[in-house]
């Protein structure tokens, strides 16, 4: 989601020639392929997946491809700010295959996330675990409470014309 993220992936990378990188729904492929290509990563150690709708699906869309290549442990590359919610997602999704996270920060002056998005998202990564559905709707919950409160307008509505 973050090009930062991008270049911090293909630094990585170049110290670490072993490792493959996988990129979920980041910058456009061509982009993304030209950053890792200023860098001297072969194009054969990049995998670009763009499944991916939200940090949720970032990592259920990608944990059974990874398990099936025998991955079992990943660095995390996401933005500091962000890393939490990241985390507490990874964590449940990838453990659930016995998938290890090892978080790297990339550095950010935005502030964190709120915990209630880590909330959300870890109760959405349960659900998948659980049932096999991200529970996508639950990721606008501006509209959850929308709807909330028009069915309790339009019940005291009701109650007040009876």
């Amino acid at each position: 989601g973050a090009e930062e993220r991008e270049h911090y992936a293909a630094k990585l990378a170049k110290q670490h020639p072993h490792l493959s990188i996988w990129v979920s729904s980041g910058s456009p492929q061509w982009y993304a392929r030209e950053i890792f290509h200023k860098q001297g990563i072969s194009r054969d150690r990049v995998y670009l997946d763009y499944r991916a709708q939200d940090t949720v699906t970032n990592f259920t869309t990608l944990v059974d491809d990874l398990k099936a290549r025998g991955i079992d442990s990943v660095y995390l590359v996401t933005s500091e700010n962000h890393m939490m919610r990241a985390r507490v997602i990874g964590e449940i999704v990838f453990g659930s295959r016995g998938i290890i996270l090892k978080p790297i920060a990339v550095p950010t002056d935005s502030p964190p996330e709120s915990w209630q998005k880590s909330l959300r998202d870890g109760c959405r990564a349960m659900l998948w675990v659980t049932t096999g559905h991200t529970g996508a709707s639950l990721r606008d919950s501006d509209h959850l409470l929308k709807q909330w409160k028009l069915l309790e307008m339009l019940e005291t509505s009701s109650k007040n014309k009876g």
